[in-house]
């Protein structure tokens, strides 16, 4: 019997999947896919871009907000109920796109479009990972990235040729409904908030207990206190550094207007969004591995450097449809460190001990940055006719950044030497 129970896989591996999937699909059918219509819905509708891309705003102003009431909601309230309410806003909302003809449609649904997004592409995952894995956790959420990044490739290219070929307005309602369809049935059969909801432990369970109580007790209390590490300069780089990561990587919505007034099509344009998921899939899984050989410090002024080539090759040679799609790649890997390096940085900068608390306070230049920087670069569109002086911002806070690692290290070097590190 144990031998045979050994040979089992684990019911957590069959939830892994399923959070992979309903986080890929949700994702990149519906978050990432967003980008695509903005070309075509402003051309048809006479919208401004920067008008148009008000809605991104909106959308992460309400996500700042209702994020707080969101965990409690997941902690009081059956997890199928909460997932099924939040694709319905979520595709629902999306779908809705296709049937406005007003700038004010996009407003009003971008708000509970936002809501659902919040459990469906960002809560859900780790929560129900920590839940189900005491052991290969890091390696699980890995492989939700990276599944995510695998449909990413599928669905953007798909989505630019149903634009294409159908129209904007029918792109909207068949996404929204083909994810709904896909992560219905997906939570009803498969999602389980806890292990013991199937008669389980976790998987590792076992093999953690026998060990975790010699070392985790030191570990996770060494570091800053989050009193004093708010008052240092490193959390003020952090801070900063989150800030203008978010807002270059908040650039992969506009990839596909730029590409279209560089001259490229819709499907060429999908293809190319395909190839910076891609990159991601690739980022995500080679940060971690790039922080444990040469260190966070190291890893993420390399990020920045790198984030040079596309923009460089954006400006100089954009017309060029192979070095285009390179360029696209290496800027998906670039934004994959936005998900990877703030959680290494802040763990190298201050430790453990208070880690959620400093992590969650510098955060909230990841909300500020989304609400700016979106609607930012779609108003320089609007105004100048191209995303030049764009393109150049970009640059210049590659650089800013990598500068920022250093200054924020330069900070920890002073906690250190003031004792604060206990």
């Amino acid at each position: 019997m144990t031998k045979q129970q050994k040979k089992k896989i684990h019911y957590a591996w069959w939830l892994l999947i399923a959070v992979s999937i309903m986080v890929g699909v949700g994702k990149n059918g519906i978050s990432t896919a967003g980008g695509l219509f903005l070309t075509p819905v402003t051309e048809d509708l006479g919208i401004g871009m920067g008008s148009l891309t008000l809605y991104f705003s909106i959308a992460s102003i309400v996500t700042m907000i209702f994020l707080p009431i969101a965990g409690k909601l997941m902690a009081k309230y059956d997890i199928r109920l909460i997932l099924i309410v939040s694709i319905v806003l979520m595709a629902g909302s999306f779908a809705m796109f296709g049937f406005m003809s007003s700038v004010w449609g996009w407003y009003l649904f971008s708000i509970p479009m936002a809501i659902g997004s919040i459990f469906i592409t960002q809560m859900a995952g780790p929560v129900l990972i920590n839940n189900w894995f005491k052991k290969h956790n890091g390696l699980a959420i890995g492989i939700m990235v990276a599944i995510g990044g695998v449909f990413g490739a599928i669905i953007q290219p798909f989505a630019g040729n149903l634009i294409a070929t159908q129209g904007w307005r029918f792109t909207y309602i068949a996404l929204g409904l083909g994810v709904a369809a896909v992560i219905i049935p997906i939570v009803l059969l498969v999602i389980r908030m806890a292990p013991q909801q199937k008669g389980l432990q976790p998987l590792g369970m076992d093999e953690v207990n026998t060990n975790e109580n010699a070392t985790a007790q030191q570990e996770t209390l060494t570091g800053v206190a989050a009193a004093v590490a708010k008052k240092s300069s490193a959390f003020y780089a952090l801070l900063s550094f989150f800030f203008i990561i978010t807002s270059i990587a908040s650039f992969s919505q506009h990839i596909a207007p730029f590409a279209m007034g560089v001259g490229y099509d819709i499907k060429f344009a999908g293809s190319a969004l395909g190839a910076m998921q891609i990159g991601v899939l690739i980022g995500a899984l080679s940060f971690g591995v790039l922080s444990d050989k040469i260190g966070a410090k190291n890893t993420a002024v390399f990020g920045m450097l790198l984030g040079l080539v596309p923009v460089g090759i954006f400006l100089t040679v954009p017309e060029n449809p192979t070095l285009f799609t390179v360029a696209i790649g290496i800027f998906g890997f670039v934004v994959a460190s936005l998900g990877t390096l703030g959680p290494l940085l802040t763990t190298a900068l201050f430790g453990k001990k208070d880690y959620s608390q400093i992590y969650s306070t510098a955060a909230i230049g990841l909300a500020v940055a989304g609400i700016i920087a979106l609607p930012g670069y779609g108003f320089i569109y609007q105004f100048t006719g191209s995303y030049t002086f764009v393109l150049y911002a970009l640059a210049f806070m590659l650089i800013l950044n990598a500068l920022l690692v250093v200054v924020a290290f330069k900070g920890k070097k002073k906690l250190e030497k003031a004792g604060m590190w206990k």
